[in-house]
């Protein structure tokens, strides 16, 4: 038996990676200093994944910046915009970033989530009469560090059928699969010196609902890749793969590794139907969650395969460990009772040690002790709220639905805003700057009063206000300062809800998280957001829209409790955002913006599990505005939204306003409007604020004039396609000077 892991975080346990970057891109240090970072952080994890007791450690999982934007350097997918004389390393971070210049003749590649989690990769972008060149240094280099400190390693690749379903324009990109898999086999022999035993080729394309044509692809992609002596790892995860099993044993491959965590399906019933002679590799704990795994459970299940397969069974967790906080070991103020509830990655590969360990010897005693809190946390008073659990089970079907139509609200809301044609403004935040980081922090570590820590903010947001006044938006906002994330800030101040000190994860580049724990009922404690809105609101005679994150995406950016079904845990969050709501309006907030950029990501990767998802999920966003007056005009922003197949739900919200993110796809996203009209009115992202590129005025005004094809320009919206707190000052004032100056002119010519 082996234990083997996917993949580990790659922004080390201090987020090294994340400072060395951002630090590099500043001109702060040289290429030599950010790659003596990378090498350091590659060393320390193996150490740390060996040392926890892991036989097969991942190679090629460390990547700067994203992993399919690493596969397409490594076969030579570059769009032709980007400059080719620049060395690789430089190269990347232009594709991921775009070039800074007063023109957007070098946007960045589009960016989108990573099947159904909160993690971002760079999308390829093929070209019609693509060529691929195999470039697989980086990946030898990795390999021959880890060799030279001792260690029994297995490379990683993202599969070639997913890389194509994964790349823009996916269902035409099957035609490049042969040129591909030569490009693939390259990769092979440029590795295949290097003496590893096992690959790890990704196919997490088998999890979904994949058509006769993918189906087809898989088959000839792995009939065609030559691997040489190498041994072939099908891997799978965030799914079942119950309907391509027959397909898949079919394949010349030496093993496959299933997500046994993901959704439950016959795990015996469908490794019988696999050859005899491959290896069986099993994710049995959860690489997406921060709960420790009841492995006595566990055990369970797995001794009756272990005793059949024996040398065959590997077991590993269910998907990279990518998603997982590095070290629960670096926590020291956490709540005692929920620490010992949590593993991280470290953590989770030990768990996998204990559960090789009382294979071997038959003896469960060790894994029973290490259960027992995972069975106390099920009776623990800190999980159950009695007044919030009769809140939820009293919602009748008034409390999803507000009390007049878009139509009639929108008459009632224009009357008391009295908004031009082509209003302008924000998507909430603004840029967060070190001075304003430090004044957060100094206040939690106590080093400044609460006096103090209230008028400091005061003065960002009556600058941010005067900015935008200045600028010319018709619609401002308060600008967030007093926020460190958008579900962060939210989380801290619910009951059920907990938070560590270094349990960071990527969510793309050097961004990271630090995902609230959901352990128990969520409650509202008081009024989380009126203090900075009231004041800003009275600073100007213009409307200031109040931000709220919503209940799917604090859900879904949360690591969640397991103990009640996640509809359960966005109803509870949805009531205490609804009181939000209420005391805004109290308060004189006349816009109200509900952010929810993750009920696209949030889908079930299968499709005929979509209905009953958007079911609940719908009706969670409503019930946090059910109540709100008709006068009161509600806002939502999603990030990377495919509307294509999902409008209906998208409809069903019944926001007066939605803003989306469509720059980077060059107003390409609002086709799916060409089939069915959006009733409401929309704020196609007219700049993509992940690139430091400031908009000219004409390209803005050229990306409106394409959004009038699919959208009335009595429903259009001006603005940025999402927050803009990564960005500097002085591009966010040029940006915004140019996008309102286009709306103007927008006007004047209508």
């Amino acid at each position: 038996m082996r234990i083997h892991n996917l993949g580990f975080p790659r922004i080390g346990k201090q987020r090294e990676l994340k400072f060395a970057l951002e630090a590099y891109w500043q001109n702060n240090i040289s290429q030599q200093e950010l790659l003596k970072v990378s090498h350091d952080i590659r060393k320390e994890n193996w150490l740390l994944q060996a040392e926890a007791g892991v036989d097969l450690l991942p190679v090629g999982d460390f990547v700067h910046y994203d992993h399919v934007l690493t596969t397409s350097l490594m076969l030579g997918v570059i769009p032709e915009r980007f400059s080719h004389t620049l060395d690789a390393l430089d190269l990347e971070f232009q594709i991921a970033r775009g070039k800074s210049a007063t023109s957007c003749g070098c946007a960045a590649s589009d960016m989108t989530k990573w099947f159904d989690t909160n993690y971002h990769y760079l999308v390829p972008e093929l070209a019609e009469n693509q060529t691929f060149t195999a470039d697989a240094s980086r990946l030898q280099a990795q390999i021959n560090q880890a060799k030279t400190n001792g260690y029994n390693i297995k490379p990683v690749i993202l599969g070639p059928v997913t890389y194509l379903y994964l790349a823009q324009n996916s269902e035409a990109n099957i035609k490049h699969l042969p040129k591909l898999l030569e490009a693939y086999n390259d990769i092979f022999l440029q590795i295949a010196h290097t003496g590893v035993e096992w690959v790890q080729i990704d196919e997490p394309i088998l999890s979904l609902e994949i058509g006769q044509e993918w189906q087809q692809a898989i088959k000839t992609a792995y009939q065609k890749l030559q691997p040489g002596d190498i041994k072939c790892l099908l891997t799978t995860y965030f799914g079942s793969v119950e309907p391509h099993i027959d397909l898949i044993a079919s394949l010349p491959v030496h093993g496959l590794h299933v997500d046994t965590v993901a959704e439950p399906f016959n795990v015996q019933e469908l490794v019988a139907k696999l050859p005899n002679d491959w290896v069986i590799s099993l994710g049995v704990v959860d690489g997406r969650n921060i709960w420790k795994s009841h492995l006595s459970k566990v055990y369970q299940w797995l001794n009756p395969l272990y005793q059949q397969f024996q040398e065959r069974l590997w077991i590993a967790p269910s998907c990279s460990l990518l998603h997982s906080p590095v070290d629960l070991e670096s926590e020291q103020s956490l709540n005692t009772e929920i620490q010992q509830w949590l593993a991280f990655a470290k953590q989770k590969c030990q768990e996998l040690a204990l559960l090789k360990t009382a294979l071997l010897t038959q003896n469960t005693a060790a894994l029973d002790d290490y259960s027992k809190p995972v069975n106390e946390k099920l009776a623990s008073i800190l999980c159950r709220n009695a007044w919030v659990e009769r809140r939820v089970d009293g919602l009748a079907f008034d409390d999803y639905t507000r009390n007049a139509n878009f139509e009639d609200r929108k008459k009632i809301q224009q009357k008391h805003l009295d908004l031009p044609l082509y209003p302008t403004t924000t998507i909430g935040s603004f840029p967060q700057t070190k001075g304003l980081r430090k004044l957060r922090s100094d206040w939690r570590k106590g080093t400044i009063d609460d006096v103090h820590y209230q008028e400091s903010i005061f003065e960002e947001i009556k600058q941010a206000v005067q900015i935008q006044e200045d600028i010319g938006l018709d619609v401002l906002v308060h600008g967030e300062a007093e926020r460190n994330d958008m579900v962060e800030y939210f989380g801290e101040q619910l009951e059920g809800v907990t938070f560590t000190r270094f349990g960071w994860v990527q969510s793309y580049g050097s961004r990271c998280v630090k995902p609230p724990i959901i352990y128990g009922d969520v409650a509202r404690k008081q009024p989380m957001t009126t203090t900075w809105l009231t004041y800003a609101q009275s600073l100007t005679q213009k409307p200031v829209k109040a931000m709220l994150t919503g209940p799917i995406t604090i859900l879904s950016w949360s690591f969640v409790r397991e103990d009640k079904p996640r509809a359960t845990v966005a109803k509870q969050i949805a009531l205490a955002i609804a009181d939000e709501v209420t005391d805004l309006e109290n308060a004189g907030l006349n816009i109200i913006q509900i952010d929810e950029p993750a009920i696209r990501e949030a889908m079930p990767l299968k499709k005929s599990q979509w209905q009953q998802y958007f079911n609940w999920a719908t009706k969670c966003f409503r019930l946090t505005v059910a109540n709100a007056k008709n006068s009161t005009q509600i806002h939502t922003h999603m990030c990377y939204s495919e509307f294509n197949e999902i409008l209906p739900a998208i409809s069903s919200l019944d926001a007066d306003v939605i803003t989306i993110e469509t720059s980077r796809s060059n107003m390409a996203l609002l086709g799916a409007f060409e089939q069915q009209r959006y009733p409401n009115d929309i704020g196609p992202g007219v700049y993509d604020i992940h690139s430091p590129n400031v908009p000219t005025v004409d390209w803005i005004k050229t990306l409106i004039n394409k959004a009038e094809h699919y959208i009335e320009k009595e429903n259009i919206w001006v603005n940025p396609d999402c927050g803009l707190k990564t960005r500097q000052w002085q591009e966010t004032k040029l940006a915004l000077k140019n996008m309102v100056t286009a709306a103007q002119e927008l006007r004047q010519e209508s």
